[in-house]
């Protein structure tokens, strides 16, 4: 690990210009270690752009990023890109991941990242990119302001379930407390990254937990939501999140599973488990991935299709 921070830090020092970029349809990871990022580079009076290949989600837009997040990109315009949060380059959108003609700093926490930066800091024993980040700012000798100290908090609590994931380790309630310490009130924070319901999530949420199965005597539960459900409730996409670790509470669970139709014919799923069961290795053999316990990816096919071929990897990995 010292050799690539050591590496990037002198690029970070040396360089001027940087692009920053997360993968696209950014989580409170990507969204909150870009926004560190920028602050610390800010601090530095380095320049730089901030940029995602989607729209920030709505429930997002609350958040005070430390400059304008751009959704054009232009080839040769930056000194380096730094990526942030993708575990391979395609993650970041078809406009960098096809153009990209700067070269790469890559820091990410996903196992089976293919290191596809010309500085590849991976490192899965992180928590969340935003735990990196507040490593990095150390290491550059940058005091945590009050905005990084936020930043970094959203994306610690976002990628560890308000420290309730296996990925909670001492490192970051160490972590927590000094941002908070540092000026950060969990309280606000937490309301706002939480009360962002509408009436239309709740009610496709009470939709989908009727139509919830349970197979294997209980060990795996499946949710689907499917376009006519988001029709009928006027909901979104993004309304179906949460709709995983509800199926994981329930009582016996080893894997959860989440389906949902993004189109005709392309199915997201979503794998959720606790303790040792790894849904890491169930998304790799369906094309994605992710992390021990929260995992996924996209089947093309239809409902029926997705769901038959994601148990039959399930049971597979259970009975062995």
């Amino acid at each position: 690990m010292m050799e690539n921070i050591n590496k990037i830090a002198e690029v970070i020092k040396n360089h001027d210009d940087f692009l920053i970029a997360s993968h696209e349809n950014p989580d409170g990871d990507a969204i909150g270690s870009m926004a560190a990022l920028g602050y610390i580079l800010k601090v530095m009076g380095k320049r730089f752009t901030l940029f995602n290949d989607s729209e920030i989600p709505d429930k997002f837009k609350w958040f005070t990023m430390p400059g304008p997040v751009l959704r054009e990109y232009q080839p040769g315009r930056h000194s380096w890109i730094i990526v942030l949060d993708c575990g391979n380059f395609q993650r970041s959108g078809k406009k960098l991941s096809q153009n990209a003609a700067e070269p790469i700093i890559n820091i990410d926490h996903h196992r089976g990242n293919p290191e596809f930066g010309e500085i590849n800091w991976v490192d899965i024993s992180f928590s969340s990119v935003g735990e990196m980040i507040a490593e990095l700012a150390d290491h550059l000798n940058i005091k945590i302001n009050l905005p990084m100290a936020e930043s970094i908090y959203l994306a610690l609590v976002s990628d560890t379930g308000f420290f309730s994931f296996g990925n909670t380790s001492a490192r970051v309630h160490d972590l927590s407390a000094r941002l908070i310490r540092d000026g950060v009130n969990p309280d606000l924070i937490n309301s706002k990254i939480l009360n962002q319901w509408t009436i239309e999530r709740i009610h496709l949420h009470g939709m989908a937990m009727q139509k919830a199965l349970l197979h294997l005597d209980g060990l795996v539960g499946i949710i689907s939501v499917s376009r006519k459900m988001l029709h009928e409730t006027g909901a979104v996409l993004d309304d179906c999140e949460g709709l995983v670790n509800a199926v994981r509470n329930i009582k016996g669970v080893q894997v959860a599973i989440s389906l949902r139709e993004d189109e005709q014919n392309k199915i997201k799923y979503s794998l959720r488990s606790t303790g040792d069961t790894n849904v890491q290795l169930i998304a790799a053999e369906l094309d994605g991935g992710g992390h021990k316990n929260a995992s996924g990816g996209i089947i093309q096919g239809d409902m029926i299709k997705a769901r038959e071929r994601i148990m039959d990897v399930v049971t597979r990995h259970l009975k062995a």
